[in-house]
């Protein structure tokens, strides 16, 4: 632009002449550069990231020395906050004050599964994990239920969605022996929650394009505490009108989803039968180490496996499946807009299961997760 604006001031081009035309190539510049293609992705940030990280208990650590494997190679622009928190052992000792803040700043973490022991003592009947979900209100969990080409089940292309309140429910920690020998334990169910958690099941439906919501329940027994669950996601389901709605009692749902999963699109159901439900779906396509989870509060998000198993017996045999915690965190990438590294990191994951040349033990093959990890590595250059 600049010699072109030389020649026309040579030629003795009149001031004004000489400012309309400056502004004109301006605009043709602009122009050009409009409709000429980047050549990086919109969802490329400048500078990096902060995630909380927590890789939980058993393989835990393994897994997420995988994920944190397959994100530098990829370039992902992420820097994790690292702490390392454990009821089973005593050497994670992070301060769980600082975990919070670290999620509470960040707004986003990868957690691993954190171990929680059987048995009573100290007097301190809520768990770590149910701390972390109440003191960050964590009141939404999602697991995303699909099958992946490559695992064989008896079931395929399944996929539905599994929407859990898991702030209340019989998870309340709400114990007490009244007598000797007889134990009362509380569960709370809220209005407030009820109507909460229905009213995100419909949303997320609404949002990702999915047309039945149907709540899980047990109100023909629990005619109170179930029977207000029920109703208000009743309530809730006639503000949107475009949805179907129906109801189902757990024990019939799990029969259901072993013989007709086809039939299901968005669940929504207390904390319990979410626990349950989870686990026995996750069966459905191939197990514990193939299905992503994610939990929400209004200002945190928090992504991990979805079913919550720690797998300890395979601790230092380099055999566990990180693909549930690749998974959650190609979800979490995308919560963080992403998309271009979310998607070059599971398609290459989808390609090396897919070719089945290089899988866990669980996935009926023979490879180490080191082996399986770096066949994802290879194929982000492919």
């Amino acid at each position: 632009m600049e010699s072109a604006m030389r020649i026309f001031r040579s030629r003795g081009v009149s001031k004004l002449t000489h400012q309309l035309l400056k502004r004109c190539l301006h605009s043709s510049t602009v122009a050009r550069m409009a409709i000429t293609p980047r050549s990086e992705p919109v969802s490329h940030p400048e500078g990096k990231q902060r995630v909380t990280l927590v890789p939980g208990d058993g393989v835990g650590p393994e897994i997420m020395s995988s994920v944190q494997a397959v994100f530098t190679d990829a370039g992902v622009p992420v820097e994790f906050e690292e702490f390392h928190i454990s009821e089973v052992n005593p050497k994670m000792n992070a301060k769980h004050d600082d975990v919070i803040n670290s999620f509470l700043t960040n707004g986003v973490g990868l957690k691993g599964i954190i171990a929680t022991p059987t048995h009573f003592k100290g007097g301190v009947l809520q768990t770590l994990n149910m701390r972390l979900r109440k003191e960050m209100d964590l009141y939404a969990n999602v697991v995303h239920v699909k099958s992946l080409p490559g695992v064989r089940t008896r079931h395929n292309n399944l996929d539905f969605l599994i929407i859990r309140e898991q702030t209340e429910g019989e998870y309340s920690a709400l114990e007490h022996e009244s007598v000797s020998g007889v134990v009362e334990s509380l569960k709370i169910i809220t209005r407030e929650k009820s109507r909460r958690i229905a009213k995100f099941a419909f949303d997320y439906a609404t949002k990702h394009g999915r047309s039945k919501v149907t709540a899980v329940h047990k109100a023909n027994i629990m005619k109170l505490g179930d029977g207000l669950f029920l109703e208000c996601c009743q309530e809730i389901s006639e503000l949107y009108p475009k949805i179907q709605f129906e109801s189902m009692i757990i024990d019939n749902c799990c029969m259901q989803l072993v013989s007709n999963p086809y039939q299901f699109d968005v669940m929504v159901m207390p904390n319990l039968y979410g626990n349950i439900v989870d686990n026995l779906a996750a069966g459905l396509v191939g197990g514990a180490g193939v299905v992503a989870g994610e939990s929400y509060s209004q200002d945190v998000a928090v992504f991990q496996p979805g079913a919550r198993h720690s797998f300890a017996q395979a601790m230092g045999r380099d055999i566990a499946n990180p693909t549930a915690m690749i998974l959650s965190a190609c979800n979490m990438l995308k919560h963080m807009h992403l998309e271009y590294h979310s998607k070059l990191i599971e398609d290459a994951l989808l390609r090396v299961i897919k070719a089945g040349k290089v899988l866990t033990p669980d996935m009926n093959g023979f490879s180490t997760m080191s082996d399986f990890t770096n066949a994802i590595v290879h194929q982000l250059h492919s």
